[in-house]
């Protein structure tokens, strides 16, 4: 779905205009807020990626911004992600991208390392307030030369349960956090239990995520401070090959999840339990209709580890050529540490990183649900990994797309990790 419109707010410039409109939040660092020229109408381009709901929120508080600062008018679009990001591959090679965008910590290196954004450094204490933001979350958004996005939430990875479907199953939940083997031997039964009506759970081998926990299990990386790959193509065929005997006759086939997609096999009821991040809470209560959804953490063999992490969720970011940084900076600073717009978003952003919007957003239900959670696996909590490397996007797919293709049959763990890392080659130049 792709949708345009703009608003045209009344803007009281007589009124204003002898005393002048600043910015408000000039926190950071103290310094005085950056004053904004109240006689120029000034109009930004902002887009997102997301569905409806995530639109009426947006229109709320664009229009709570607006009000705030009359004289500027936002102008926003959203799409799907693919299409989304498609677009702003385009608008990057011509040099004409919005002046803020919702952003995803997965492309902040290729689009920060290569001119695109506003160093957003450069209005903090002067238009952005980050005191309310732990310096763990702030940080994902910095490079080498500066801070290009703000994230607007976290979340962490973590086991979704049914409790209805282990009702009728008759299984006892996962109760989290032991080992692999506990996790394997649950998903078992309730698939023996049922009979395959309903499965224990999905691959835990596909996502490129899964092996990243079991990385961190053993107290590395991903990637390398050089941005290499940090495993090797063996481990690679040992980490699919590991899911065989789960795909073989536990886990949900991966044929039942092609025929339901794009819902997954959790959110589509075909499982009890499903690892993935917790802002996912409302979205598999969406699909799956079910009346409760819980969270415990994920299987470790390693509980020494700090194997978790503050994901953040969707992050703020502004255009380098913008021509008014500093309404973009204050549009950035209103969706990050505006209390109204927590309250109007509330977790579904993730887990506001700023303190001033997590008062506003007043959680309630699932989104108190997942605030609880990420409180419950403090204690795991690490530091988060550097910002990704340039092209991380396409590599993620590809190690998705891979591991559907081991589930359906279509190549064996050893073929699929050499063309995995043949892909992977070609998009880091290695």
């Amino acid at each position: 779905m792709f949708r345009t419109f703009s608003r045209r707010t009344l803007t009281g410039v007589a009124a204003l205009a002898a005393t002048g409109l600043a910015l408000t939040g000039c926190g950071g660092g103290g310094g005085e807020p950056a004053a904004l020229n109240t006689e120029e109408e000034i109009t930004l381009n902002y887009t997102f990626w997301g569905n409806d709901d995530r639109a009426a929120r947006y229109d709320k508080a664009i229009a709570a911004f607006e009000e705030k600062f009359p004289n500027i008018t936002i102008n926003d679009t959203f799409t799907d992600y693919p299409s989304y990001w498609e677009k702003r591959q385009t608008e990057a090679a011509g040099g004409g991208l919005p002046d803020v965008m919702q952003f995803d910590y997965t492309y902040l290196r290729q689009y920060g390392d290569n001119g695109l954004l506003l160093n957003l450094e450069d209005y903090f204490g002067n238009g952005i307030t980050t005191d309310a933001i732990d310096e763990s979350l702030l940080s994902t958004g910095k490079l080498e030369d500066g801070t290009f996005a703000i994230p607007t939430g976290y979340s962490a990875w973590s086991v979704f349960q049914n409790p209805a479907l282990l009702a009728d199953a008759g299984v006892e939940p996962y109760e989290g956090g032991t080992s692999w083997d506990d996790y394997n031997t649950y998903m078992a039964s309730v698939t023996d239990a049922t009979g395959g009506t309903v499965y224990g759970g999905t691959d835990t081998t596909q996502r490129i995520q899964d092996l990243e926990l079991k990385l961190r299990q053993q107290g590395r990386e991903l990637f390398t401070e050089d941005g290499e790959l940090n495993f090797t193509q063996e481990e690679l065929v040992e980490h699919w090959t590991e899911g065989q005997e789960n795909r073989d006759k536990v886990t949900v086939p991966q044929s039942k999840l092609e025929e339901i997609n794009p819902v997954s096999g959790f959110g589509g009821n075909l499982t009890t339990s499903e690892m993935s991040w917790s802002n996912f809470l409302g979205g598999y209560l969406g699909d799956s209709g079910a009346e409760e959804i819980t969270i415990v953490a994920p299987p470790t063999d390693s509980p020494d580890e700090k194997d978790l992490y503050r994901k953040v969720g969707l992050m703020q970011a502004a255009s380098s050529s913008t021509e008014h940084p500093e309404a973009a900076a204050a549009f950035v600073d209103f969706l990050i540490n505006s209390p109204e717009v927590g309250e109007i978003f509330g977790a579904t952003l993730g887990i506001p990183a700023s303190e001033t919007q997590l008062e506003g957003a007043n959680l309630e239900g699932p989104d108190k649900a997942v605030k609880d959670y990420l409180d419950s696996i403090e204690g795991r909590m690490g530091d988060a990994p550097a910002a990704p490397v340039a092209g991380f996007g396409a590599i993620e797919q590809t190690f998705w797309d891979l591991g559907k293709s081991i589930g359906l049959g279509a190549v064996t763990p050893e073929d699929a990790a050499k063309q995995f890392f043949d892909e992977a080659s070609v998009t880091l130049g290695s």
